[in-house]
């Protein structure tokens, strides 16, 4: 995935307390910077998660976490996590992510996150709303 594949971007500073023995970043920090980075994503769309889960009774469910590492990020390294949905299923979304160096073709890893729709009082999956795919139809061209 190269930098020119993403619209958005959110920037992070590596802090001390995300290094690990070997004075790089620590495996589970990089899930939290693509948690994070998606949550921005999202807030730059214009869309409140909290209200979304207060009138539907949906939520979305992490059904899978990937992370492809490439090279170490050292502290106090500047860096940007680069966000897009690569796939809206009937109740699934995909996002395709990666860690690059702060303005710099430079990457770090890239990864996959898949959400489902779920219905949180059984807890079983719902067709991704409408109001979804419009949300992305204006910021960028998804596969559906």
């Amino acid at each position: 995935m190269a930098r020119q594949e993403f619209h958005f971007f959110h920037p992070f500073r590596v802090r001390y307390s995300e290094i690990d023995a070997q004075s790089v970043v620590f495996n589970a920090h990089y899930l939290t910077y693509f948690d994070t980075a998606i949550t921005e994503f999202f807030r730059h769309l214009g869309y409140n998660h909290q209200d979304y889960v207060k009138r539907t009774g949906k939520d979305f469910h992490l059904v899978k976490s990937l992370v492809l590492y490439e090279k170490p990020i050292l502290f106090d390294a500047e860096i940007e996590v680069g966000v897009r949905i690569e796939k809206i299923g009937r109740s699934s979304i995909t996002f395709a992510l990666a860690i690059f160096a702060k303005g710099e073709e430079t990457r770090y890893c890239t990864g996959e996150i898949v959400w489902v729709n779920t219905d949180q009082t059984t807890h079983k999956p719902e067709p991704v709303d409408n109001e979804f795919l419009e949300l992305f139809k204006t910021f960028e061209t998804v596969k559906k």
